[in-house]
């Protein structure tokens, strides 16, 4: 028998299973004993057998496998939302790969046209770099399902927060809980189409409509989304004498940043300045004191990703460009999370 592969059939009679135990352990299914678990590692180890897993999903037409791809690891964001993801999957025995791109347009490009020879059964792609027109010219056969806060070709299914919302709603609490001169800390010029951060300020801005007032254009801080960020902002407006009674910053991490520099000048949260986050961080809790925020719904974004992206798979030629069936845009509903940063209603 020298030279001749063993099969998954002599692992199962040299551990006394069936061939379908050997299966489920070889490709890490649950459901199956410690004791047994063992004997069939150690008889697979024994007899030198290697499961071929891409034949088997090759032939099955699937690998069990979805990428998600993001701008950035450590952003706290992404990171929870791969967490959330990996925990979907994982209840259905599939599996969850993680790219970065910096949010480099050549990268996310590149992550779309490799996914079909990495063997993923589909790609969410969180968008950033890429522009719409980018997203119109690209020609893809692997299932994709589009993540972002920008307007988006309607060739794609694409799951969004509903950024004006959300923001409008932090805003609406802050006004009419006394704040009058509210800082909207990492805003850039207002526009629904174009992100994250201009939606966001959009909602500051239609909230302030609402209240029959405009904000002071001096409240619009401009900002990365990062901590320091959060922290400099709060420095600039001491420094530069401008009054303010709240902020809104159009992210977690940019609120905690914030709280580090009210801190930092000796103002009282929320007595003096009130503070509204937006991203309902899993940390953003544990601030002090705890963060007031925006959920954006994460939970039904996640559902709803994998929920597209499996139907675009099993379509007539998976893929933006196979199959006939509408896509989808979904808004997933924001709702404000109040701690104890802002003051109640």
């Amino acid at each position: 028998m020298t030279g001749v592969k063993p099969t998954m059939s002599d692992v199962a009679r040299t551990a006394g299973v069936s061939a379908m135990t050997v299966s489920n352990v070889l490709t890490g299914r649950r459901h199956v004993s410690p004791a047994t678990r063992s004997r069939v590692e150690q008889a697979a180890a024994a007899l030198g057998y290697e499961l071929n897993l891409t034949a088997r999903h090759l032939r099955a037409g699937r690998t069990d496998t979805v990428a998600l791809v993001v701008p950035h690891f450590d952003h706290p964001y992404f990171g929870e939302l791969a967490a959330r993801l990996a925990a979907l999957l994982a209840a259905e025995d599939r599996h969850l790969v993680v790219e970065q791109t910096g949010a480099s347009r050549e990268a996310e490009l590149a992550a779309v046209s490799q996914a079909r020879w990495q063997l993923y059964d589909g790609v969410l792609l969180s968008v950033v770099g890429m522009s719409a027109a980018d997203l119109d010219d690209l020609h893809t056969s692997v299932p994709l399902v589009l993540l972002g806060e920008q307007e988006m070709p309607a060739r794609y299914d694409h799951v969004r927060m509903d950024n004006v919302a959300g923001a409008r709603l932090a805003t609406a609490h802050l006004l009419a809980t006394g704040s009058r001169r509210i800082a909207v800390v990492g805003g850039a010029d207002p526009d629904p189409a174009s992100g994250m951060k201009p939606a966001r300020t959009l909602g500051w801005t239609l909230a302030h409509a609402d209240a029959g007032t405009d904000p002071a254009p001096e409240l619009l801080v401009r900002a990365p989304a990062d901590l320091t960020s959060g922290r400099d902002a709060v420095r600039r407006l001491v420094a530069d004498g401008i009054e303010f009674d709240a902020v809104f910053a159009v992210t977690d991490t940019l609120a905690t940043g914030v709280l580090a520099g009210l801190a930092e000048a000796g103002v009282r949260v929320p007595d003096d300045v009130q503070v509204i986050g937006f991203d309902n961080l899993a940390s953003s809790e544990f601030t002090v004191p705890a963060l007031s925020t925006v959920d954006p719904g994460h939970e039904r974004m996640v559902t709803e990703a994998l929920r597209l992206l499996d139907a675009v798979a099993r379509g007539p030629a998976g893929g933006a460009d196979g199959g006939t069936g509408a896509r989808e845009h979904v808004i997933s509903p924001a709702r404000l999370v109040h701690r104890a940063t802002a003051r109640a209603r």
